[in-house]
């Protein structure tokens, strides 16, 4: 049943006199009643777009209410009460329902808020007769001729039942002096799906994904698995100048990729080629980008390992730590505005976390409402820093609700609970426009860099247990071998072929000569600027003049 919402009219008291009260009771005892008789009858004089062509006759300023509060489009819809605009209010209906609201800008309060009341409460007189009229007039003012006055009446309350009117959070006052304990519960859970010998826990979390797909996510790992193994060895024997391995942490990067659309955007760190990958980035240009060659899509520009494939909407990766979450959150925003369906991930480490640029995304995400996946690979170490030493607090999960955005800890050597968490979290955030927060707890096998060694800092004992004992490969191997979907000669024969695929794209890279040199100063201006026609001119009569010193037969020309 729906119940006519009576406003103040703007023409019998200032805005700030209607300010902080609750007047739910009211509005059921009298002015409900007087509003339904006066559109029933069609007395109402005051022209709008509201119910029955009527504004309501009425304005009524909020400032300063505890119960005000600007919600998104997203919230409108939930909340069972009645509507009204943070300043001024045009027409509005209340239901216990359900929410009518009847312009854009309108904001909600929920009906068991306004039962409760804050501040001064509105007691207001009955109008006897058919209690129609037009309240153009005043509040207090009948057609019938009843002069029975509308009051205001000032409740007393006790200062426990003060509500805090503090713009700036939702709290209750307290009489005794306590600080929030930083660990005031165990700890955020970790959710998974397999246990580390495959077996599925809980078989209603079992995303019961096809064969085929199940084998893709093996084959993708293990791919990116053996591709690191030879590039690794490249770096050591001086061919490559740097890489990065992904050792214990390719479920992260498959299981997210996996659950994401082909549009989505993917602003990566520098440690998921495996989504890459998984999105069938040809080994060739894996190769090409880490040699800097003439098949390099960057053209050698940058350093190896800083993939980027706009046709398959993964940006280019850059170096400095943290640089892609605000871009992320900017590129989510215009996806948003755009009402593209589309959404965007962010991956990231805990190391990455403590960088200001975390924060300023998590942030903007949260207020801007943007579509965004954040993704966080805690391996435990970042570049050379154990957990221990980055934060005290419950990882990086638990910063999630304090900026307001919806988190969740998940097992990141199981590829099924990344799968599921991201799937989800992808689908809410667009539908929703929202971000989210998955923390995907995991273990860097490798080193850090081809630059970093991590016996500097952890056991080799320590390492050799994650490898063993709880990988992501051999925990979905057992999977796969549990339902009959893989042997040991399936094994056997794909070891050896992505081996060999690997090694002839390897080989390719190492065949091809590197981009010409002119490219320096191409790709940046439109038109090329005095000063970088200078330097081009200059390099030019140094290489003229002292080339033999140069290995110049290893450029194009």
């Amino acid at each position: 049943m729906l119940m006519p919402v009576w406003l103040i009219p703007e023409s019998s008291y200032y805005p700030n006199q209607l300010s902080q009260v609750g007047f739910f009771e009211g509005l059921k005892k009298g002015l409900g009643q007087a509003l339904e008789g006066s559109h029933r009858e069609g007395h109402c004089k005051m022209p709008g777009v509201g119910r029955d062509g009527c504004w309501d006759c009425a304005r009524l300023e909020l400032a300063g209410s505890p119960l005000a509060r600007t919600v998104s489009p997203r919230e409108r819809l939930g909340w069972g009460g009645f509507a009204l605009t943070p300043s001024f209010v045009p027409c509005a209906v209340l239901s216990t329902a359900d929410v009518h609201v009847i312009k854009e800008s309108l904001c909600l309060w929920r009906a068991s808020d306004l039962q409760q009341g804050w501040g001064r409460s509105l007691a207001l007189g009955q109008c006897s007769g058919q209690r129609r009229g037009s309240w153009a007039s005043g509040l207090h003012r009948c057609d019938n001729g009843d002069d029975q006055a509308t009051r205001w009446q000032q409740e007393d309350f006790s200062s426990l039942d003060e509500k805090p009117q503090f713009p700036g959070a939702s709290a209750e006052f307290v009489d005794k002096l306590d600080f929030i304990k930083p660990n005031v519960i165990s700890g955020i859970p970790v959710y998974r799906v397999m246990d580390r010998q495959g077996q599925i826990i809980n078989a209603s979390e079992d995303p019961q994904l096809p064969q085929e797909v199940v084998l893709k996510l093996y084959k993708s790992m293990t791919l990116l698995n053996t591709m690191d193994r030879i590039l690794y060895e490249s770096q050591r024997q001086g061919r490559i100048s740097f890489y990065m391995t992904n050792y214990g942490e390719e479920g992260t990067h498959v299981g997210s990729a996996a659950a994401l659309d082909d549009t989505d955007l993917v602003f990566g760190q520098y440690r998921e080629a495996g989504v890459l990958m998984y999105r069938g980035y040809p080994l060739n240009l894996f190769m090409s980008q880490c040699y800097g060659n003439s098949g390099d899509p960057s053209k050698g520009r940058q350093m190896p390992v800083h993939y980027g494939c706009k046709e398959r909407n993964f940006v280019t990766i850059s170096s400095p730590l943290a640089t892609q979450i605000p871009q992320a959150v900017g590129a989510a925003y215009a996806a948003k505005r755009a009402n593209s369906n589309q959404a965007v991930i962010c991956y990231f480490g805990e190391g990455a976390a403590s960088e200001g640029d975390a924060h300023a995304g998590f942030n903007f995400a949260a207020t801007l409402e943007c579509p965004i996946i954040f993704f966080c690979r805690n391996n435990g170490y970042a570049i050379s820093t154990p957990t221990s030493e980055q934060y005290r607090g419950d990882g990086i999960a638990a910063r999630g609700p304090g900026y307001g955005i919806m988190s969740i800890r998940v097992d990141g050597n199981d590829v099924f609970a990344v799968y599921n968490a991201t799937r989800e979290a992808r689908r809410r955030a667009v539908a929703e426009n929202q971000p989210f927060l998955i923390e995907a707890m995991t273990y860097r096998i490798g080193h850090h860099s081809t630059s970093d060694d991590s016996s500097a800092y952890r056991s080799v004992d320590e390492v050799n247990y994650w490898d063993k004992q709880d990988h992501p490969i051999s925990r979905l191997r057992h999977y796969m071998l549990s339902r009959g979907w893989w042997d040991e000669e399936q094994e056997k024969g794909w070891r050896k072929q992505s081996r060999k695929k690997v090694m002839e794209a390897f080989e390719e890279a190492e065949r091809k000569l590197k981009p010409p040199v002119g490219l320096l100063f191409s790709d940046v201006y439109q038109e090329m600027p005095a000063r970088l026609q200078k330097q081009q001119e200059a390099l030019s009569r140094h290489l003229q003049a002292y080339g033999e010193h140069y290995p110049l037969d290893h450029f194009e020309q």
